[in-house]
């Protein structure tokens, strides 16, 4: 596999992170969830709306993990009132990393969380934090691997289905 690049969202590239969203949350969740739920979530949760709000957001930031001008991978991260909830001005939040299955093992995630980390330094964050869904246990070890901690659970609503999130951080 050529070098992996790991580039910055900008507002041009609206369809792609549409297409890699929708795909890798299907991929990720499908199986544990109704059709219905994830079709009305994949709507409203990747729809260019959504998406374009977010990009703009001066708090948030998306990054692609890209070879040879694939995407490959995506990062979502958030800052001061941007973050989902915690809203510390002293944290950076992941909201998302994501990976096409056919990539997994090969390091993309991985060096999308070490780039959410550079931005969180620089940005001079005392802690990283996220939210990990109890059932993706492969996401959890992952995230425990690189130091991560439990301190906390909250619910993530998926159209009509309550799921319990774990919260994790890492102080920096």
């Amino acid at each position: 596999m050529t070098a992996i690049e790991i580039e910055k969202v900008t507002s041009n590239d609206l369809e792609a992170l549409q297409k890699i969203g929708r795909q890798t949350f299907q991929e990720t969740f499908s199986e544990s969830n109704s059709e219905e739920n994830m079709n009305s979530y994949l709507e409203e949760g990747f729809s260019m709306k959504k998406l374009s709000a977010e990009l703009n957001d001066e708090n948030s930031e998306f990054y692609f993990a890209k070879v040879d001008d694939q995407v490959i991978g995506y990062l979502k991260l958030n800052f001061g009132e941007s973050q989902t909830e915690l809203k510390d001005a002293k944290s950076l939040e992941i909201e998302r990393i994501y990976v096409p299955k056919e990539y997994h093992g090969k390091r993309v995630g991985q060096l999308l969380y070490d780039k959410a980390i550079q931005v969180a330094k620089q940005k001079k964050a005392e802690y990283v934090w996220l939210g990990v869904w109890e059932e993706n246990p492969r996401a959890i070890s992952f995230y425990k691997k690189n130091g991560f901690v439990e301190f906390d659970k909250h619910i993530f609503k998926l159209g009509d289905d309550e799921q319990t999130d774990i919260m994790m951080k890492l102080k920096l």
